[in-house]
């Protein structure tokens, strides 16, 4: 079952990106499920330095992987990152930005709203 739709800002999920898909389910959205070890609930914008720093701890974001579909991640891209390797890139003093809009409530298990708010960039609006 999929989790709860709601960002950390008490409002709907937005989508954190489509193209790569990102998230558990790769719909786009940073949601999360009892399979999901990470959490993915955490939509970033990449960094060189989180890029780097992610790569060091062995996932790396940055090299494509044809057979899956995965372009591989450059530093603006956006991307639903686990909620403890964010906390653990915070530490590190490597932490990305992240959307706050497309952040799922359920990374507030892991991290402090306070520190999502700190490095938080503010989401691309389309006004009709």
């Amino acid at each position: 079952m999929i989790s709860m739709s709601t960002n950390v800002l008490g409002q709907a999920l937005h989508s954190c990106c489509g193209a790569p898909a990102t998230g558990f389910h790769r719909d786009g959205f940073c949601r999360t499920a009892a399979a999901d070890a990470g959490q993915h609930t955490v939509c970033a914008v990449m960094t060189k330095e989180f890029l780097d720093y992610s790569r060091a701890q062995g996932n790396d974001l940055s090299t494509p992987v044809p057979a899956v579909g995965f372009p591989g991640l450059e530093p603006g891209d956006r991307w639903c990152v686990c909620a403890r390797r964010w906390a653990q890139a915070l530490e590190a003093s490597v932490a990305p930005p992240v959307v706050l809009q497309a952040t799922n409530r359920q990374a507030l298990e892991v991290v402090l709203f306070d520190d999502l708010f700190v490095h938080s960039v503010v989401e691309d609006v389309t006004v009709s």
